[in-house]
């Protein structure tokens, strides 16, 4: 994927998960500005059976979309308590966007394939060892 790096945060399952929050929340903000807690409840829309992160996991993927020039944010007056930082999607946002599909793209096809090999070996071998 875009940037990657050996290594990479775990969730309990042991999925890598904080890789894909990227273009995840970069997704959510080519919807429209949001603020950072409004980003973390749409996660599940990707599927995440419960929160893949805290919030400080995704104000600091905030920040470094933002240090790349892929997101902008300002602060807007609310209309109670403080001010929050609302985040938008940039035009480098959103071209780094298409760069992140077509490698999920691609990442989709190599995974199907790995699970069809995967599903036929485990049928030869269930089928193979019925028969000794």
């Amino acid at each position: 994927m875009p940037g990657r790096r050996g290594g990479g945060a775990h969730n309990r399952c042991g999925r890598r998960i904080n890789r894909f929050l990227e273009p995840c929340l970069l997704l959510l903000l080519h919807g429209g500005e949001s603020y950072g807690y409004e980003l973390l409840e749409n996660l599940g829309k990707f599927g995440f059976t419960e929160n893949p992160a805290d919030s400080s996991t995704i104000y600091r993927i905030l920040r470094s979309l933002e240090n790349r020039s892929f997101v902008t944010s300002r602060w807007a007056e609310g209309d109670s308590g403080p001010a929050r930082r609302v985040y938008s999607l940039s035009p480098a946002g959103d071209g780094y966007l298409q760069i992140w599909v077509r490698d999920l793209e691609e990442t989709d096809r190599i995974l199907h394939r790995f699970f069809n090999e995967y599903r036929n070996h485990m049928d030869l071998h269930h089928n193979n060892g019925k028969e000794t």
